[in-house]
Formats: structure tokens, C-alpha cells, sequence
């Protein structure tokens, strides 16, 4: 008889985010989804511990639930960038990897006053004096969107390591920062610009998407559009602790696919400019070992490579 596990008590998904920024998003539509399918019989809750780039939730959450089936961590490629470029002692083989959720791409944004018409001006900037142009990036270097900044630079003919970089932990900080004029242009995932995008106060003026995204950014180009190689995006998913028996992998693999059968689940990822990205067991496996040869690769040749 084949071994089952269901949770006991109160589930928990930690966000490494404050409430609104880019995992909290996730977290919050996932369970969401999880409470419309009447998909368990427990509670579900967010939790939110931002701080240090979302590595926080990680160290003082996940770290103290070994075994624990019933709290899940929103994931993404920062356990992996943060590794390699030395900002963590830990990646993904240390906690238990569920899911891969979406597929959230990068906006390139600027307030609605700014100079910069587009993204070519942008990469003008880049070109003459990278050193005198300031980006807003979210939760950590080295991470999708600060790779996506370096590719353009490099390709500007630019200094990578030259713009002045601000980091904060969540990307509604970086769109306010650009909205205060402390930064020229921030570098986020495209949810975060909308609310500020459709008051007037930002523009944006590339997606790092393969092709246009849909409203309100069908009329924002790529950055292929624009002449610039920088196709890139930041996934996020579901990890838990670590040595989670085989039998609560299993209920949390079915209850994600689940959750994303829900017909919420599709609202939101038309209503957040989300792509989906659901991967579990095996595929999944293989998609992180895939991605982690590419950052390394990436980073090395962007010089941002640590271990």
C-alpha cells in the first residue's frame, strides 16, 4: 500500500517579501487558488519574513522546519544567483524543490518625466558613461534582473560593474525609488510597475520578454524589438525543508497542479503579466541543473561569477 500524507494542522507558505512585492504576489495567488478548489481541509496562511534579499525566510523558517510538511517557501533562481555570486552558503539541492509556478519577465522602467524615450536611449547611456546611470534593482545582485542589466550594458560596449546599482528588498521599493528620482531606471519584475503605470507616474521602456506582453503592455517593446540580445525572465515556485518524505512531496506536487487548474489561478496570471512555467518531479530537476550551468555561464562571462 502505497504510503499517504495529509497535512494536521495549519498550513503556512512563506513569502521572503512584504506584503505586495514580487513572492508575496505568488504566495497569495496560490492560496488563494488552494482555498477556491476547497483543495485541503486546514487553514492557509501567508506569512510574510522579508529581509537580506529574501534569504531571511530561508535561514530563520525554512531552516528550523526540517521534515515539516506542512510550511512551503515561494522559490526562485535567487537561491541559485545568490550561491554563485557568493551572497549565500545555500541553493536549491539544500531545501526540497516542489514546483516551478511562473514565469515572471523584466520591465525596464522609468518615470513618466524621464529623458529616456526608449530603450535605445537607454543603451546610449550605457555606451557613453554607464557610471552616470543609476538602476533600482529588487532583492539581490547577481540575481535574473541585475543579469538582464549586465547583458545590456555588455552590449552597449559599456563597463558592467559601472552603473551605480541600488538593491532593495522588494520591488516596490525600486519602482518608488524611481518615482522619488533617486533612480533613472529600476529593473523589476512587470507586475510590480503596473499600479504606478497605469497612474501615469512610470513608463516602460522595454520588457525582456520573447515577445510583447499583454495589456497594459502591448505597446511596450522587447528589448529583441529594440536590437538588444536580453531575453530573460525570473521563475518562481514552491520549495519546502528539507528531508520531506516521499509521501508529502507527493501531496504537494498534486495540490500545486491542483491549484493551478483553478480558474483564479488563470485570472491572475493574465492580471499580473505572469506566463505559466508548471514543472514538478523529474522535469523540474532537470530544469534547475539546466539553469544553474546557464548562470554559471552567464555570470562568468558577465564577471559576476563568485564560486
Amino acid at each position: 500500500m502505497t504510503e499517504t500524507w495529509q497535512p494536521s494542522r495549519d498550513i503556512e507558505i512563506i513569502a521572503g517579501t512584504p506584503p505586495g512585492g514580487g513572492l508575496d504576489r505568488v504566495a497569495r495567488a496560490l492560496v488563494k487558488a488552494i482555498e477556491a478548489g476547497k483543495l485541503v481541509e486546514v487553514p492557509v496562511k501567508v506569512v510574510n519574513v522579508p529581509g537580506a534579499g529574501a534569504r531571511k525566510a530561508w535561514t530563520t523558517v525554512i531552516d528550523n522546519r526540517a521534515g515539516d510538511g506542512h510550511v512551503m517557501a515561494i522559490s526562485s533562481p535567487n537561491l541559485t544567483t545568490d550561491y554563485l555570486v557568493g551572497a549565500a552558503d545555500f541553493e536549491h539541492d539544500k531545501y526540497t524543490p516542489i514546483s516551478t509556478l511562473v514565469t515572471e519577465y523584466i520591465a525596464f522602467a522609468v518615470r513618466a518625466d524621464s529623458g529616456l524615450r526608449g530603450g535605445g536611449d537607454l543603451l546610449v547611456h550605457f555606451a557613453q558613461d554607464a557610471g552616470d546611470v543609476t538602476v533600482a534593482l529588487s532583492t539581490a545582485l547577481g540575481n535574473p534582473n541585475h543579469i538582464a542589466l549586465a547583458k545590456l550594458v555588455k552590449q552597449a560596449g559599456g563597463d558592467v560593474n559601472a552603473p551605480a546599482i541600488r538593491v532593495f528588498d522588494s520591488a516596490l521599493d525600486c519602482v518608488a525609488d524611481v518615482i522619488a528620482g533617486e533612480a533613472d531606471v529600476c529593473a523589476v519584475t512587470a507586475a510590480s510597475v503596473i499600479a504606478e503605470l497605469n497612474a501615469g507616474r512610470l513608463r516602460v521602456i522595454a520588457v525582456s520578454a520573447p515577445a510583447r506582453l499583454a495589456a497594459p503592455f502591448a505597446q511596450v517593446p522587447t528589448w529583441s524589438e529594440q536590437g538588444a540580445d536580453c531575453v530573460i525572465g525570473a521563475w518562481r515556485g514552491v520549495s519546502g525543508p528539507r528531508w520531506l518524505s516521499a509521501a508529502q512531496v507527493k501531496f504537494w506536487e498534486d495540490l500545486v497542479l491542483a491549484a493551478t487548474r483553478q480558474p483564479c489561478w488563470a485570472e491572475d496570471l493574465a492580471r499580473l503579466s505572469w506566463s505559466p512555467q508548471v514543472a514538478t518531479g523529474a522535469a523540474l530537476r532537470d530544469d534547475l541543473t539546466r539553469e544553474r550551468d546557464e548562470f554559471v555561464t552567464m555570470l562568468g562571462e558577465l564577471g559576476l561569477l563568485k564560486r
